[in-house]
């Protein structure tokens, strides 16, 4: 079969022949249609991630869509959305035609939304979403922040919190044009974050735009964070699920005892397997009604070289979604 093989950290994958994979006990066999090229996909492949350099050659892709060949759990012919492991620990994972994944890993899909599409959305709508109503305790009514509202995780976080009765919603990016694009996703305003700029200056722009918020949803970490924090209503919290700005925020002691504000981190990793199926559910039922979306660019396996160094290089709208 074909697979995107991984040879060294820092290259790109290249599709090459390999053998096909044999499901074990409690594996299921995937005939893989669409796997996305994620920022964690990217950081995994880079050698230099907290999960450590992987070992090479290996099959990227944390996640993909699919149709079960083989299960104990589901019927073949079942369409499905899959995590693997790819990166993190030692296996394979979706970028290739067919793909091992464990039963109690796959998610079954109805099938109303295209595969890529979905591919798309995949693991970075269930962290916006999840993130934001589990975490983050998100009520109909709160005022509501995206930082990094350009990228996939942003985007999805402005629709589900319009989705879900916030009151207002703010986007905050760096991205040039990133303003038109929240304001078309429903945003009430946005902060045109820039490269370099104190924290002092951002959180007075911020302030400007969204007053206090309720809730902040934060990917970025760093001076945006760091400015969205002292933005926060009494008992605001900030879900924080990434650090693409930098590792590390600073905060006003004072400031979050006066008003009982939390910051929270999160994880996809912790979610149990019936919230991964209720988000995935939800965001599936959305996306089919054309009330969730995100940009993808479609790709051929034999070109996830290409599909990749895009990726990489900012290059793609969105996410690049390779297909066997």
């Amino acid at each position: 079969m074909r697979a995107a093989h991984l040879h060294a950290c820092g290259e790109p994958p290249r599709a090459v022949d390999v053998a096909e994979p044999v499901p074990g006990d409690g594996q299921a066999l995937v005939a893989v249609t669409a796997a996305p090229i994620t920022p964690l996909d990217l950081l995994c492949a880079s050698g230099t991630s907290y999960f450590g350099e992987p070992a090479t050659p290996y099959v990227p892709g944390v996640q993909g869509v699919g149709t079960v060949l083989e299960s104990a759990s589901y019927a073949a012919g079942t369409r499905v959305w899959f995590p693997t492991s790819a990166g993190m620990a030692p296996g394979d994972g979706a970028m290739a035609e067919r793909a091992v994944v464990a039963d109690d890993e796959l998610v079954p899909l109805t099938g109303s939304v295209d595969d890529a599409h979905l591919a798309a959305l995949g693991l970075s709508a269930i962290a916006a979403w999840t993130a934001l109503t589990l975490s983050g305790g998100l009520t109909p009514g709160d005022r509501v922040l995206v930082l990094g509202s350009s990228g996939v995780v942003g985007r999805v976080g402005l629709q589900a919190a319009r989705l879900h009765s916030a009151a207002a919603v703010f986007g905050a990016a760096l991205e040039p044009g990133a303003g038109d694009d929240a304001a078309a996703l429903g945003a009430d305003g946005f902060v045109q974050l820039r490269r370099d700029e104190a924290v002092d200056s951002l959180t007075q722009r911020m302030r400007d735009v969204v007053g206090e918020v309720d809730l902040v949803l934060d990917p970025l970490c760093g001076v945006p964070a760091s400015a969205a924090l002292l933005c926060l209503a009494p008992r605001g919290r900030l879900v924080n699920l990434g650090g693409s700005a930098g590792d590390a925020a600073t905060f006003s002691s004072a400031h979050l005892r006066s008003g009982a504000r939390r910051v929270i981190g999160y994880t996809n990793n912790d979610l149990s397997s019936a919230e991964r199926h209720a988000a995935m559910a939800a965001i599936e039922e959305h996306a089919a009604a054309g009330r969730l979306s995100v940009p993808y660019e479609v790709f051929p396996l034999d070109r996830a070289d290409e599909a990749w160094a895009r990726q990489q290089r900012g290059e793609v709208r969105g996410r690049a979604v390779v297909t066997p």
